[in-house]
C-alpha cells in the first residue's frame, strides 16, 4: 500500500514546507517502503502529525488573461508530500472500509477506481432513454456544489468518519492532522505571515466529504431505487 502512491507521484510538482521533493521520495520508493509501513503505522496510533506537515505555503498562479488582474490568478497549496501520501494512504483504507460494508451505492461515480464520466453518462442515458420512448414525463433535478472541496467544516467530516465505525486512533489522527493547520502566502520570495486554515485546501478529504455527503442525504446503499449520477461539483437525479 505504501509503494503505490510513492510510484505514482508527479515529480513535476513542487515540494512543501519541509523541503521534501516528491522526485526523491519516487526515486527512492523501493527503499523506503522498508521504514514507511513502520514509521506511518506508529503516526496513526500515537495519532501523532508533524509540524511540517500542517504548513503550506500559498503561491499564485497565473490563468490565461492580463497578469496585472490579480483576479486572473488562482492559489496554489504547496503542502508537505510525504503528509500527502499519508492522507492517500489512510483515506484508501477508510474507502475499502466503506465498500467492504457496503456504504456506497453503485450509481456514484466520480474519484471511484475504474468509474468516470463516460461511465456516469451510460447507465444515466440507459435509464432516460425508455422513458422517454414511453412517452414518459421525466424530472432531472441537478445540484451544483460551488466550492465543494473548501467549505465543509471539520466537525462535519469527524461526524461522517465517526458513522463508519472506523477505530478511535483513527478519529483522533484525522482530528489531529485537521487542527493547527496554517497558510501563508509567498510571491516572488516575499512571505505573508502564518495564519490559521479553517478548512485546509486538501483534496483527498474533500473528496470524501463529498462522496460521505452524498451517501448521507441519499440514503446509502440501501435507499429506495432513483437513480443518482455524480461528479465533483454535481448530483443529478432522475425523479419518475
Amino acid at each position: 500500500m505504501t509503494s503505490d502512491p510513492l510510484h505514482h507521484l508527479d515529480t513535476q510538482q513542487s515540494m512543501g514546507q519541509d523541503g521534501i521533493h516528491p522526485r526523491v521520495l519516487k526515486e527512492l520508493a523501493k527503499v523506503l517502503t522498508k521504514p514507511l509501513p513502520i514509521i506511518y503505522p506508529h503516526f496513526c496510533l500515537t495519532c501523532e502529525v508533524p509540524s511540517d506537515w500542517r504548513l503550506a505555503n500559498v503561491i499564485p498562479i497565473h490563468k490565461k488573461a492580463w497578469e496585472e488582474d490579480p483576479g486572473d490568478y488562482r492559489p496554489v497549496s504547496l503542502t508537505s508530500v510525504p503528509g500527502k501520501v499519508t492522507e492517500q494512504i489512510i483515506l484508501s483504507a477508510i474507502m475499502w472500509h466503506m465498500r467492504d460494508n457496503q456504504e456506497i451505492r453503485s450509481s456514484h461515480h466520480e474519484f471511484m477506481k475504474g468509474k468516470f464520466c463516460l461511465t456516469n453518462l451510460i447507465p444515466f442515458c440507459n435509464k432516460v432513454t425508455p422513458l422517454v420512448d414511453e412517452g414518459k414525463t421525466i424530472d432531472i433535478l441537478y445540484l451544483d456544489f460551488s466550492k465543494s472541496f473548501d467549505t465543509v467544516t471539520h466537525s462535519v467530516l469527524l461526524e461522517k468518519l465517526a458513522a463508519y465505525d472506523l477505530d478511535e486512533s483513527t478519529l483522533r489522527w484525522v482530528k489531529n492532522w485537521l487542527d493547527g493547520q496554517s497558510q501563508r502566502v509567498v510571491v516572488n520570495g516575499a512571505k505573508s505571515s502564518w495564519s490559521q486554515v479553517v478548512f485546509p485546501r486538501a483534496q483527498y478529504w474533500g473528496q470524501f466529504c463529498l462522496i460521505s455527503l452524498l451517501m448521507t442525504w441519499t440514503g446509502g446503499s440501501s435507499a429506495p431505487p432513483v437513480s443518482l449520477q455524480t461528479t465533483p461539483s454535481w448530483v443529478g437525479m432522475l425523479i419518475r
